[in-house]
């Protein structure tokens, strides 16, 4: 369910609210979770000898379908925005958990000792944190601020990866790991089984401490102690790998996963000290996709793919079958998964990050596959030996050749020992317990003590495909990781295997000067929308190669010469050198980022002798695109509903506005590259009361530098309108002083491209005892500057020139002419008007009524039943100015509301009101 569930929001993330904590969650409490219920219990029932009776599965099954439901509410809270619906699936998963450390203790208690009792009790531990880390999170449900954003995140990680996930998976790889491998465990690997997870649980205690107390080090400290406890189990982990290797997709997969969880705590624990006290949440969630996928869903499909054909059973013939299936292109799924981790770890570009991730999901996915077919042919093998059974069975069969039969059709019990102890496998002489020893399901009936319940039976043949194959599948997985670094590149404008983007020859006059051969290399830094230096004198025929590195705190920059040679988008603090190939004559480079070429970023190139180079390409105003808006908006568009959203509930409001680049349609057949708050162009409408406190927190997940500036507060520029880098986020708090129609945007520079890119929004705070209304709407006026071809960033040239393309209401040019507002006769009706800009105004009139009330910029123009008897016919706002106005309807009818402005509304300010009897 989860799988398919995990499924459907890859796919439909973008339209989906909190769709990557939908994702991470899915996958850490829907799949991991109730997988570590399902195999926990098989695992402790093997180790323990001890079959659970009837009643005891039935409480297994209500417990995992409260566990799911739990899980299914805390989803279901996020996505619509309730935190108490968050609280109440927490509570439900956390009882879930206690409930299942409770019956494992009593398992232990009532079982016989034996020599991995330990790891059941460290079970036990273990799925007692997850309820302490389903608090963290119902608490970071209610958004709370910094300091505590962080803080609260790192001890939900601590003790729900160190704790509950780490030590399970440990517990478990002691045992599991060598019976993957068919062979005998290292010497002592029990005793530092049980030192690993005694010191993991001591790292999960001081790294909760120091988290809940924002005390790095102890963070840190915790961090590493955990990767000491990974280390101590982890060399005899190690040992055995060294004496079989792995040789199937469970071996290959599982040893991956360990990899990558001690990548990851190595990467954690450098990120603590060295972010410090300038830690944030945003930091501690960069490395969330190796973790979730690379450990956590690697470890569960390696181990799944071992176990399920054990415990489907029917005999050796069957379980090697269903082995084979469960591995098919076992190494070319475990290659691909792991390499498109890896880039999506270590790529910049975008798209390459995107298509390594791909990758990883594609290859994971080939699991589901293989399952099936896994089940399928067990069920008809199994099917087939019960037939050819029933049909040879003899009155006569011994009771002896019956539980020889009964011996032989359980592959996991061919070489199992009880001990006289009951409990604990007898090891062969000299070795550790043999792989089958470790899960061998408990028998029916008492054995007898000190006698064997089968005879010793040689190890099955291999089910691994041969070591050829497995070469070939692992150099066409790798292949595939080239092939997706090569098209991932060249999307983000980036060669595909060169560490340095090459250019060739450049300048206007190439056929009359010869390569000289030698190479012109230049330190250039970025910084203040500027190159440092700004200007480059070459020698003619000399190759030019700039290292370049931003420098700038903030904003993302590029370098793009004239002849094609660029670099990728630098994040501050990044380095790419350009090879810009033979300078012949004189040239431009400049930065691709919309308006920060406008502003200044341009790299002058000369050669001795030569004159300046002209302005290749230099941002002018295009010809403005021509748009039908008599057609309607795109199928796949969805209207923006105009009406003012209730009042925010309480008296602080906790909020979240996270930062995104996509394409979106702004008119019909028509879109842009849009910067948006939150998904769309034009940022959410807030609805609050004067007085009340806003407590935003702003993440960047864009490819540039962003900010936010709210007209409603009044507080210091410095920390709160900041600029922040991709990846980087702040929290902006402000109270709400004044009663008006106030604009929010982005306040990075070019302002007047973000804004027009979609990067605004509404705040609206109605005036003390404001009269109610029938009905009241919101709308909001843009205007954009497009580009010659759909999907580009709004045309700087044009923003320049002030000659827009569309002037729309709420995102959109005419999505109201085909889904008008509505009302009835003689309903007031309220109607909340901003200008946006970045440039132009509005006269905001409603064809065939006039207003009774006008309030513009905090005052009431007009106020119905004036003494005068006056009435208004449009209210006039410039850029940033906001108010409203009401009327009545007096018949039916369709009325359009327009920018008097007549010709911003033949550019799109235009909608309709469908007013009915």
């Amino acid at each position: 369910m989860w799988l398919m569930a995990l499924v459907a929001v890859l796919i439909g993330g973008h339209w989906i609210p909190q769709s990557r904590w939908l994702l991470v969650h899915m996958v850490t409490l829907g799949v991991a979770t109730t997988s570590i219920l399902v195999w926990g219990q098989y695992f402790t029932e093997s180790i323990l000898h001890e079959k659970l009776g009837e009643p005891d599965r039935r409480r297994q099954v209500i417990r995992i379908n409260g566990l799911n439901l739990g899980v299914l509410a805390c989803c279901v809270g996020m996505v619509g925005g309730w935190p108490w619906v968050v609280v109440a699936g927490a509570t439900v998963v956390g009882l879930a958990m206690c409930w299942y450390a409770v019956d494992l203790a009593l398992q232990v208690r009532r079982a016989l000792p034996g020599r991995f009792d330990a790891t059941v009790r460290f079970y036990c531990a273990a799925a007692c944190l997850l309820p302490v880390g389903a608090v963290f999170g119902a608490i970071m449900a209610f958004s709370p601020a910094e300091p505590w954003r962080t803080r609260l995140l790192l001890a939900h990680q601590g003790v729900n990866i160190l704790g509950f996930v780490g030590m399970t998976a440990v517990g478990t790889l002691v045992t599991l790991w060598p019976t993957v491998l068919r062979t005998p465990m290292a010497p002592r690997q029990d005793r530092h089984g049980k030192v690993a997870l005694v010191i993991m649980c001591f790292a999960v205690v001081v790294m909760t401490t120091g988290s809940l107390g924002g005390w790095w080090q102890l963070e840190a400290a915790g961090v590493l102690i955990e990767l000491a406890g990974l280390v101590v189990i982890g060399t005899d982990l190690v040992r055995c790998a060294a004496r079989k290797p792995p040789r199937d997709f469970p071996g290959y997969s599982m040893g991956a996963a360990i990899c990558w969880f001690a990548i990851w705590l190595c990467w954690l624990a450098w990120t603590l000290v060295s972010r410090r006290d300038r830690l944030i949440q945003e930091d501690i969630t960069a490395l969330t996709v190796p973790i979730v996928m690379g450990f956590l869903l690697q470890l569960l499909l390696g181990a799944m793919s071992y176990l399920m054909p054990m415990v489907m059973g029917g005999g050796p013939s069957i379980v090697r079958a269903t082995n084979a299936k469960m591995h098919t292109l076992g190494a070319l799924r475990a290659t691909a998964t792991n390499a498109g981790l890896v880039i999506w770890a270590l790529a910049e570009g975008t798209w390459t990050r995107r298509i390594g991730l791909g990758l990883a999901v594609v290859a994971m996915a080939g699991f589901l596959p293989a399952m099936v077919a896994m089940v399928k042919t067990g069920i008809t093998m199994l099917r087939a030996k019960r037939a050819a059974a029933m049909g040879s069975a003899a009155p006569s069969a011994s009771p002896s050749a019956s539980a020889a039969s009964s011996d032989a059709a359980s592959p996991a019990s061919a070489s199992t020992f009880h001990s006289p102890k009951g409990g604990s496998p007898t090891p062969e002489p000299g070795k550790g317990p043999s792989a089958s020893e470790m899960f061998t399901p408990p028998s029916r009936t008492p054995t007898q003590p000190g006698r064997p319940t089968a005879r010793p039976r040689p190890d099955p043949a291999p089910t691994a495909p041969p070591g050829r194959r497995s070469f070939v599948e692992g150099v066409v997985g790798l292949g595939a990781a080239l092939g997706a670094v090569a098209v991932g590149r060249r999307l983000d404008g980036t060669p595909a295997l060169s560490g340095s983007i090459s250019g060739s020859t450049t300048g206007g006059n190439s056929a009359a000067v010869a390569p000289s051969g030698r190479t012109t290399t230049v330190q250039v830094t970025m910084r203040d929308m500027h190159y440092h230096p700004s200007t480059i004198a070459v020698p003619p025929g000399d190759r030019l190669v700039v290292k370049l590195s931003n420098t700038d705190p903030d904003q993302v920059h590029d370098l793009y010469f004239a002849n094609g040679a660029h670099s990728p988008r630098l994040s501050p603090g990044q380095r790419a050198t350009v090879d810009a190939g033979v300078i012949t004559g004189p040239t431009q480079g400049w930065c691709t980022i919309v308006g920060h070429r406008s502003m200044g970023m341009e790299l002058e190139v000369t050669v001795d002798g030569a004159a300046p180079a002209q302005a290749a390409g230099s941002p002018a105003a295009g010809a403005r695109r021509k748009v039908d808006l008599t057609q309607p908006p795109g199928r796949g568009f969805r209207t923006r509903d105009a009406r003012l959203p209730a009042l925010l509930p309480g008296r602080t409001h906790p909020m979240t506005l996270t930062v995104t680049e996509s394409i979106q349609e702004v008119a019909p057949a028509t879109t842009l590259r849009a910067m948006t708050y939150n998904g769309r162009v034009m940022g959410p409408v807030i609805h609050a009361r004067i007085g009340d406190t806003m407590a935003v927190h702003l993440v960047n997940r864009g490819t540039m530098g962003h900010s936010i500036d709210f007209h409603a507060g009044t507080v210091s520029p410095t920390p709160n309108m900041r600029t922040i880098a991709p990846g980087k986020s702040l929290d902006y708090r402000f109270t709400l002083p004044r009663a008006g129609v106030w604009l929010y945007h982005c306040s990075t520079m070019p302002m007047s491209s973000h804004i027009a890119s979609g990067m605004f929004g509404a705040v609206i705070v109605p005036p003390r005892d404001l009269p109610a209304a029938d009905r009241e709407y919101v709308l909001v006026q843009s205007e954009t500057y497009l580009d010659a071809a759909n999907g580009r960033e709004v045309d700087a040239g044009k923003i320049a020139a002030e000659t827009p393309d569309l002037t729309m209401f709420n995102g959109h040019a005419n999505q109201y002419v085909f889904a008008p507002l509505t009302a009835k006769v003689g309903e007031r009706v309220r109607i909340w008007v901003l200008a946006a800009g970045p440039s132009r105004g509005i006269s905001f009139h409603v064809v065939g009524t006039q207003f009774d009330t006008v309030f513009k910029e905090g005052a009431y123009v007009l106020r119905r039943d004036n003494p005068e008897g006056g009435g208004a016919q449009a209210l006039d706002l410039s850029s940033a100015q906001g108010g409203f106005v009401e009327m009545t309807f007096e018949a039916p009818g369709r009325y359009t509301f327009v920018n008097h402005s007549f010709v911003e509304m033949e550019r799109g300010a235009r909608g309709l009101i469908e007013v009915t009897s």
